[in-house]
């Protein structure tokens, strides 16, 4: 084991498939790293690059990730900072040979490994995508070995802060709290500028401009597994409790937060303010992993069509019901699977722009043949143009209908995955799948903070007390609510039920609501089953992926505290 006090500076330069290009480059020049972290995949995103693998097998891999290092390779090289980055997709062997050719270009000595072992397409007949959740020790195999550059296919998001850490440290399997330690830090890192004031509920009492450029974040990570999350000086954005802890609560569900390298305790999270733009972390126990792996399943769905009709001015309900009416005939001839209307009332009274006195009819169709929600829908929506509602017209024109993605999840036994680390040099070395496993059970709710005396209560948005950070896994989205004094925390505890979240989320008041208590970080997260259907690329809602369901939440109104306003 390491004991050296000098801490290991892990960044990140993407959160997602499409991130800020200049990142890389930001996160070299703007101060003393390590590590950097590139997360690439998401849910969708393996649709996307199954999709791509499909037109060319060669294919498969996020090809900006190329791109950026084909102006920064020679950069990191020089400063000795090794790349870990997920953007190996569906072909990590093909995007590690293409690193290579690219070094070998630009005359660069870059040892380039990476891990395999998560597809298991040909296992799911009919699956366009079927991949494992790897965890960090195939990368740290490779960062052992040499390697300056590692990519992998489909691993967890923080397995690409554990990898680094347990090569760097020396740990090992049985390190639950330093894993754990790491994982949250890997957690808070993933998603880049949403732990330095992206999409952050609190946005509004920053000075302006501060959030225009935020830079992306580093951890100073410790041998034990504490760390202090910050960003490079003199960049955008900023990073506090508030914005650690959003990120926490992002795509979590309660306080058991499991992965194939660790089961990490999100309720043992202590964070801290470190000075500017620093949070401390620490205090994070870890427990054995589960003995299963997730493997998420991506499939074709079939296909879908979707028309928004504009509606203008008066009489919005009635136009709607002869719209719906007009296009009953041809929706009956050849019936979808499945038709949803949707009346968006973004229409105002006496309105002083056309745009805001319009609202949105919104049909949309699923089917498993593409004729069914193809051009005889799209024909009769057109048909209307003469013939409906005053002033009667569409978003775009209809077309023929499109395919759509489902995801699903299963779980398979560690055993059953080969997870292998490629080194620079071509050797395959199997990482041991985990021998010491514990399913995760529930953890009871811990006891609740004494309520606030009654007193005088205001009417008024839940979000001037709490801030929220939403997200989706599969068909389900989480939010996660928190507040930032323990008099609000009394408060929240108490009023915010699974009821109260019901009745200010009519979507979910026929859904399985879970509600998860985080104390320490005076914080509640609640899962909500199913209600993005099949999983963001059906497209099943306005806001697909949930990623505004907690800002929803924080406009309802409730009656709160005077004292806390």
């Amino acid at each position: 084991m390491t004991t050296t006090a000098t801490p290991l500076r892990i960044g990140n330069f993407s959160g997602f498939y499409g991130d800020r290009f200049d990142a890389l480059r930001e996160m070299l020049t703007g101060g003393e790293v390590d590590v950097l972290t590139g997360d690439y995949l998401a849910e969708l995103t393996m649709l996307v690059l199954a999709r791509d693998r499909l037109k060319d097998p060669s294919a498969g891999y996020a090809r900006t990730f190329l791109r950026q290092l084909e102006e920064c390779l020679g950069l990191a090289h020089e400063r000795g900072v090794k790349i870990v980055a997920n953007a190996g997709g569906l072909n990590p062997a093909g995007l590690a040979d293409a690193v290579r050719t690219l070094a070998g270009r630009l005359g660069l000595p870059v040892r380039v490994a990476h891990v395999e072992g998560d597809d298991r397409t040909a296992a799911h007949p009919g699956a366009l995508a079927a991949h494992a959740y790897l965890g960090g020790f195939g990368i740290a195999e490779c960062l052992r070995a040499g390697a300056d550059v590692v990519v992998t296919g489909r691993v967890t998001d923080a397995a690409l802060v554990t990898g680094p850490a347990a090569a760097h440290f020396g740990w090992t399997a049985g390190d639950h709290d330093r894993l754990a330690g790491a994982v949250v830090a890997g957690h808070v890192l993933e998603c880049g500028a949403q732990a330095t004031g992206g999409n952050y509920a609190f946005f509004a009492e920053r000075r302006p401009g501060e959030l225009r450029r935020p830079g992306f974040p580093l951890v100073e990570l410790h041998a034990d597994g504490s760390g202090v999350i910050t960003k490079h000086p003199g960049t955008g954005g900023f990073v506090d409790v508030g914005t650690v802890t959003a990120q926490l609560l992002y795509e979590t569900g309660g306080a058991r937060y499991a992965g194939p390298d660790v089961t990490a305790r999100l309720d043992t999270v202590r964070l801290a303010q470190d000075g500017p733009d620093r949070v401390r972390v620490e205090g994070v126990r870890g427990e054995a992993p589960p003995p299963t792996l997730k493997v998420g399943i991506n499939r074709l769905g079939g296909f879908r069509n979707e028309v928004v009709f504009v509606l203008t001015g008066l009489d919005i309900e009635a136009k709607a019901a002869l719209v719906r009416e007009q296009m009953s005939d041809a929706l009956a001839t050849s019936p979808p699977a499945e038709v949803r209307w949707e009346l968006v009332r973004t229409d105002r009274s006496d309105a002083g722009t056309e745009e805001t006195a319009s609202a949105l009819l919104r049909l949309v169709v699923r089917d498993p043949a593409q004729e069914a929600v193809g051009r005889a829908l799209s024909g009769a929506a057109v048909e209307l143009a003469l013939a409906s509602c005053p002033g009667f017209h569409v978003m775009a024109p209809p077309g023929k209908g499109s395919p759509y993605g489902v995801f699903e999840d299963m779980y398979v036994p560690h055993g059953d995955v080969g997870h292998v680390a490629v080194l620079h040099d071509g050797r395959r070395v199997p990482v041991p799948p985990a021998d010491d496993t514990a399913v995760p059970g529930d953890v009871p709710e811990p006891a609740l903070p004494e309520p606030l005396p009654a007193g005088p209560v205001r009417r008024a948005p839940l979000g001037l007390l709490a801030g929220a950070r939403s997200g989706d896994k599969g068909g389900n989205a989480n939010v996660g609510v928190w507040v930032r004094s323990d008099d609000a925390w009394r408060w929240l505890a108490h009023e915010l039920t699974v009821e109260r979240f019901r009745e200010l989320i009519p979507e979910a008041a026929d859904l399985p609501v879970t509600r998860h208590v985080l104390p320490r970080l005076r914080a509640l997260n609640f899962l909500v089953e199913g209600i993005l259907g099949e999983g963001v690329a059906a497209r099943a809602r306005f806001d697909p992926q949930a990623k505004a369901l907690g800002e929803w939440l924080r406009s309802r109104h409730l009656e709160i505290p005077e004292v806390l306003l």
